[in-house]
């Protein structure tokens, strides 16, 4: 499914963008706020390609790897958020 496609290059460039933003930044909390930002790209893409799997291959190793996958990606992308949700705030005052 070429939408599937699409979204996976989106959350492979979101990731390498925060990457870049985590790489060049100095305050501490804001670095952890990034790098929660970089986890939920990363997880989405690891999700979006194990759902893209589903619908290329027939096999039942495919199956497998694509149901690892989406469970894998959508750990990490519900971890990442609640990291993201705790650093918000705190990078906020810090930024004052």
């Amino acid at each position: 499914m070429p939408i599937f496609v699409v979204l996976i290059i989106f959350s492979l460039v979101f990731y390498l963008f925060y990457k870049t933003k985590y790489i060049r930044s100095k305050a501490p909390m804001e670095k952890q706020w990034l790098s929660a930002k970089c986890s939920i790209a990363l997880g989405l893409f690891v999700f979006l390609f194990g759902i893209n799997l589903f619908f290329i291959h027939n096999s039942v190793v495919s199956i497998i790897v694509a149901v690892v996958f989406v469970l894998l990606g959508g750990a990490s992308v519900i971890a990442a958020f609640k990291a993201y949700k705790y650093y918000l705030p705190k990078t906020i005052e810090e930024r004052k």
